[in-house]
């Protein structure tokens, strides 16, 4: 079955960064695009970045353009965000995604806290 499992989230203060991982498996990773999301507090669930299946192409959310990175290792079956120049207001849990067939998968979250 198909398991995404993400890692990386911390708190971390203003102007710092993170590298969030997103390891797949039970689908060939290589041919699908994958999708990083995030959900503050009190807020819906937004997509942050997208990232085709040979890493072509990619696209961010206006409000994380220029500082967060989204790229893939297909050899390892890996999506990652690099996050940089974070603000209090990227706070949030950040779920890694894929639409496999008729599925829409979702990791379990990980907490990602920007603050003094």
């Amino acid at each position: 079955q198909v398991q995404l499992v993400e890692s990386g989230g911390d708190l971390v203060q203003p102007g710092g960064s993170l590298r969030l991982s997103c390891a797949a498996s039970g689908f060939i990773f290589k041919n699908y695009a994958m999708n990083w999301y995030r959900q503050a507090p009190g807020k819906g669930r937004e997509l942050v970045a997208t990232i085709t299946s040979a890493g072509g192409s990619t696209n961010y959310v206006d409000s994380v353009k220029g500082r967060f990175t989204i790229s893939r290792d297909n050899a390892k079956n890996t999506v990652y965000l690099q996050m940089n120049s974070l603000k209090p207001e990227d706070t949030a849990v950040y779920y890694c995604n894929a639409r496999v067939g008729a599925g829409y998968y979702w990791g379990q979250g990980t907490q990602v806290t920007v603050s003094s």
